[in-house]
């Protein structure tokens, strides 16, 4: 008589260290896992943010919230085959060793495309509204100031960093409230595919000097890391604005806060920072022409509920032997370590 295998799932510790993500999880487990024979799901032991491969890899599958998995986490791993991102970000993981561990990276855009998208749309109308001004003035028992800042954004050019998943919700929604131009770059993108979205592709340079919004829609990995300097920051109007929701280290943060205390733009609104959680003594903080969130802008009650349940599909999409939809790392499915690892169930 033959011992039917289980299929292991883990959830990294840092899942539970919030009580809404705690919450979140065990409802998705429960939705996704419960019906499924000889699958169970635990919590992997706190390693302080970095993945060990002899923890790892008593597990089939994983949800990955903030840990970090470099190059030494993969190193002789025989079970693992999935990590499961809480999100789009992988820049924490490092993809060539997960590849060639035969380990699938798996993420979860749908859920985060409409909450970041409205995320950035906050941003840009709280920096035009000059939304802090007000809400700083209020609270000190002052009134209007003696110059008023707010702009409408109708009929200004909203540009983009990047033209993927969440750009593209992103412009989607801008056309509906009256910008008057949509631009972006993204050399992973065709003219063709641009036009398919409403929007035009021009270099990075152009979209520099034309944007009265740049917002940074983007991975965060080797080409991207860096790539709006001193250099970039200096073409922009100095009556535009700068949106950060995707990666603190895509933009100098060191020229950015040149740039801004010089008021040689107009100001930011930024979700991410070079260094996380941010410092206290950050100049950033200190700014009036700055918002600041916590990289928390796109957390919502319905990226909270929706983020785990993605995760968890594409967690049971590798137990019924399928590679999940969305993957970092598509060119692993025809690995042959890969396709033996799918086929846990006849093993």
């Amino acid at each position: 008589m033959s011992i039917q295998k289980t299929f292991h799932v883990g959830f990294t510790a840092d899942v539970f260290d919030n009580p809404q993500t705690t919450e979140a999880a065990e409802k998705s487990a429960a939705k996704i896992f419960t019906a499924l024979p000889n699958l169970k799901w635990d919590v992997l032991p706190d390693t302080g943010g970095i993945a060990d491969p002899e923890i790892i890899d008593n597990y089939d599958a994983l949800i990955v919230l903030g840990y970090h998995f470099p190059p030494e986490s993969f190193r002789g791993l025989k079970r693992l085959s999935c990590l499961s991102r809480w999100g789009v970000g992988f820049d924490r993981i490092n993809v060539p060793a997960c590849t060639e561990a035969d380990v699938l990276l798996a993420i979860t855009p749908n859920a985060v495309r409409r909450p970041v998208a409205e995320g950035i749309i906050a941003l840009i109308l709280a920096v035009a509204k000059d939304i802090r001004t007000f809400d700083t003035r209020t609270r000190a028992g002052q009134w209007r100031p003696d110059k008023c800042r707010s702009i409408c954004i109708e009929g200004r050019t909203l540009g983009s960093i990047g033209l993927g998943n969440i750009a593209g919700e992103l412009l989607r929604m801008a056309r509906g409230i009256g910008f008057g131009g949509l631009i972006g770059y993204d050399p992973f993108v065709t003219k063709e595919q641009a036009e398919k979205m409403g929007v035009e592709l021009v270099d990075l340079p152009t979209l520099m000097r034309e944007s009265d919004f740049l917002t940074i829609n983007a991975p965060l990995n080797k080409h991207t890391e860096g790539l709006v300097g001193a250099e970039e920051l200096a073409l922009m109007k100095p009556s535009a604005f700068l949106i950060n929701t995707a990666r603190g280290p895509i933009v100098n943060e060191e020229a950015l806060i040149e740039v801004l205390q010089q008021k040689k733009i107009a100001g930011a609104g930024l979700d991410v920072f070079e260094k996380e959680p941010v410092p206290k003594d950050n100049p950033l903080l200190r700014l009036d022409n700055v918002v600041v969130a916590p990289h928390s802008i796109a957390w919502c009650e319905e990226s909270i509920r929706d983020i785990p349940l993605d995760a968890c599909r594409n967690v049971r999409n590798v137990y019924e032997g399928k590679a999940p939809d969305c993957l970092a790392n598509r060119d692993a499915v025809d690995r042959p370590g890969v396709r033996a690892k799918l086929s846990w169930k006849s093993q």
